[in-house]
């Protein structure tokens, strides 16, 4: 007796085993190395509550990225509000400035940095020709030079969703508020802001996600001295072989993640954050 086999699923599955494959099992084989090396249990957790060390590089990386996430959606916003209200070709040259920023690659992005506003940098060595300054601003190997770069470099990521958010919103709403007697500042605070939520929501989302796994950019503008979590694997990885410890730091970023997406799911629908249907 044969069994009903529907069609549909013989087509998918090719690809939800490759999912399975290259996603699903790298994740728990994670998790697994997290409880099992060097020795079976709950050991690199514990890990946590007695290592100053791990407190220290995980608080620094929730506040780095949680004030480079602001700094990233409040220009953002500005910019995408910018280029929605601009006209004919103006909006497309702004747009397609912005797509060709995500073909630049990072390493020339933070290595540009460097170059302006390292010691001898253009920007120190212009304030210092001028008589400005007397000794180097230190822009850089620091939490200041690493919030630079990654703000720098997240902007577009935050742009795009922003972007999306007000192109959708109907012209006649902001019209019909004004027509009421609302300002300008009212219509803004009131209508347009709220409307945008999810766009706010869905680029706040994106960038501290991608945030939390920076390398480069701490690790060149930092100089060793903002120590965030996926330098910390790295080290833990190729130099002192601590597979458990490493495993156990990324599985704390993806329950980080996991309960972030979950706490915003309480307060509004993700498949509305992320461009899908409204009900």
């Amino acid at each position: 007796m044969r069994l009903p086999v529907n069609s549909g699923w013989l087509l998918v599955l090719p690809f939800l085993l490759l999912v399975g494959g290259l996603f699903l099992g790298p994740i728990l084989n994670v998790l697994w190395i997290s409880v099992s090396d060097p020795t079976p249990g709950l050991g690199n957790y514990a890990q946590l509550g007695s290592s100053d060390t791990l407190r220290r590089i995980l608080w620094t990386t929730f506040r780095v990225c949680a004030i480079c996430t602001a700094f990233s959606v409040i220009l953002g916003y500005s910019i995408a509000y910018a280029m929605v209200h601009a006209t004919g070709p103006a909006q497309s040259r702004m747009l397609g400035l912005l797509l060709v920023s995500f073909w630049i690659s990072v390493l020339v992005r933070t290595f540009s940095w460097l170059m302006l506003l390292g010691r001898n940098g253009v920007v120190n060595s212009t304030l210092d020709a001028l008589g400005i300054i007397s000794a180097p601003i230190p822009f850089m190997r620091n939490e200041l030079g690493v919030l630079i770069g990654m703000v720098h470099y997240m902007v577009p990521y935050a742009v795009l969703p922003i972007f999306a958010a007000m192109q959708s919103i109907d012209g006649r709403v902001v019209q019909a508020s004004r027509s009421l007697g609302a300002t300008g500042a009212q219509t803004f605070w009131r209508v347009y802001l709220p409307l945008t939520k999810p766009g706010v929501v869905a680029a706040s989302l994106v960038v501290f996600i991608i945030n939390l796994g920076f390398y480069v950019i701490p690790a060149v503008l930092g100089g060793g001295k903002v120590l965030m979590v996926a330098e910390y694997i790295s080290v833990q990885v190729l130099i002192t072989l601590q597979w458990g410890t490493a495993a156990m730091l990324a599985a704390i970023l993806l329950f980080g993640v996991l309960a972030l997406m979950f706490v915003m799911s309480r307060f509004m629908k993700l498949s509305t954050v992320f461009g899908g249907a409204r009900t």
